[in-house]
């Protein structure tokens, strides 16, 4: 598989409204009524996807590999908030991006995030054993 470049600062937004179903007291990872860590992590990495499915060539998918994230702000039910992914680096098939998770202005977490490109086929081949 021939790896693609992408460009430095490549970037995209995605946006979420806490629902119940986002809270640490659904996702088990509390039991507060606010947006749990576990659903910003999923809405950063939805970002980094999001950067890429424009330029990906047929054939070639990434998948996440690493996170590390800095929940600052909590955030209750019926708020809106959004996740802006820049890729920062890329490194042969690693791909390295920060997000940012906002409330308005207010910074509700930061998320370092890295992807890995591979052949979709082969890597589904190998998941279900083929």
């Amino acid at each position: 598989m021939e790896l693609p470049e992408f460009a430095q600062g490549l970037t995209a937004r995605v946006e979420l409204t806490v629902s119940d179903a986002d809270t640490a007291q659904s996702l088990g990872s509390g039991d507060v009524p606010v947006l749990g860590t576990p659903r910003v992590l999923a809405l950063a990495e939805a970002a980094t996807v999001v950067a890429l499915a424009r330029e990906l060539p047929s054939g070639v998918t990434t998948v996440g590999v690493h996170a590390e994230i800095e929940h600052r702000a909590a955030t209750p039910i019926g708020r809106t908030v959004h996740a802006t992914a820049t890729l920062t680096k890329q490194d042969g098939p690693r791909l390295h991006f920060d997000v940012t998770v906002r409330e308005g202005e207010t910074v509700v977490a930061e998320v370092r995030v890295r992807r890995v490109l591979l052949d979709r086929q082969r890597f589904l081949a190998r998941a279900f054993g083929d």
